[in-house]
């Protein structure tokens, strides 16, 4: 299976690259207005759990470059980096709990934990020495970029109600 995980290799070096410069662009776009981000905590830690899942995508396609990286540690180390990142999303969910903000905190902390799912999946298929678990590890970085990009536009609206 070792072949299966070289196979993606330009996926991975394309979403390395997209996924940092998106991650780059977030950071850059919260900074201009980080007095007013810092005031609402649950949209601190909702932004904070958006780069934290860029920085995951990164972690995962880099990690998929190790030469000779066996699948099997390529489905260790992406459990290993996910449990990271869903730290980040655990406690955006919480910081949701207590925001007034519109709407039910269920919808809009699931949002989140979607990358986090499928590097789960990911991982544990590739534990299982299934070449599946690529594909879910494509997914995570797909549904990451996607997840950032909404909850980036949702801050950046948010800060400027």
């Amino acid at each position: 299976m070792t072949g299966a995980l070289d196979a993606w290799s330009e996926f991975h070096v394309a979403m390395l690259g997209a996924t940092a410069a998106l991650a780059g662009l977030v950071i850059v776009a919260a900074s201009v207005n980080i007095e007013k981000i810092i005031l609402a905590k649950a949209l601190t830690a909702r932004l904070a759990a958006a780069i934290a899942g860029l920085v995951l995508a990164i972690l995962t396609s880099g990690i998929a470059l190790i030469p000779a990286l066996a699948p099997l540690w390529f489905g260790v180390l992406v459990l290993v980096t996910t449990a990271g990142a869903a730290g980040f999303q655990v406690h955006a969910a919480l910081a949701l709990r207590h925001d007034p903000g519109l709407g039910s905190t269920v919808p809009r902390a699931a949002l989140g934990f979607l990358p986090l799912i499928a590097y789960t999946a990911a991982g544990i298929l590739l534990l299982a020495g299934l070449p599946v678990g690529l594909m879910f590890a494509a997914a995570g970085s797909l549904l990451a970029l996607v997840v950032a990009i909404v909850i980036s536009w949702i801050a950046l609206v948010e800060v400027l109600r």
